[in-house]
């Protein structure tokens, strides 16, 4: 299983920060935050090597709150150390 160093979660996040005008102008659907924690959750999917059956999967229309839950629920057990995720994510929100 690969996981994540919290170096390596807030590159990411700023990465998706510095990109947020980008990001958004190509992916147009739901609100910027939306947007954002979309992206941070498919980087995540991609960097973690997650299989399908890994990945989450939503009912309906996702909103940012369950953007938000996915992440969580990825990185539960993917964390190389106990790091504090909510910083990170009040970054993307503020930034959106």
């Amino acid at each position: 299983m690969t996981k994540i160093s919290e170096a390596e979660f807030a590159k990411l996040v700023a990465g998706i920060i510095e990109d947020r005008e980008t990001i958004i102008k190509h992916n147009p659907l739901g609100t910027r935050e939306e947007i954002l924690l979309w992206m941070l959750l498919s980087v995540l999917v991609s960097y973690l090597n997650l299989a399908e059956i890994e990945s989450p999967c939503f009912k309906g229309k996702p909103d940012a709150e369950t953007y938000r839950q996915a992440i969580v629920f990825v990185l539960n057990e993917r964390r190389v150390d106990s790091f504090d995720i909510e910083p990170f994510l009040k970054k993307i929100v503020d930034a959106s």
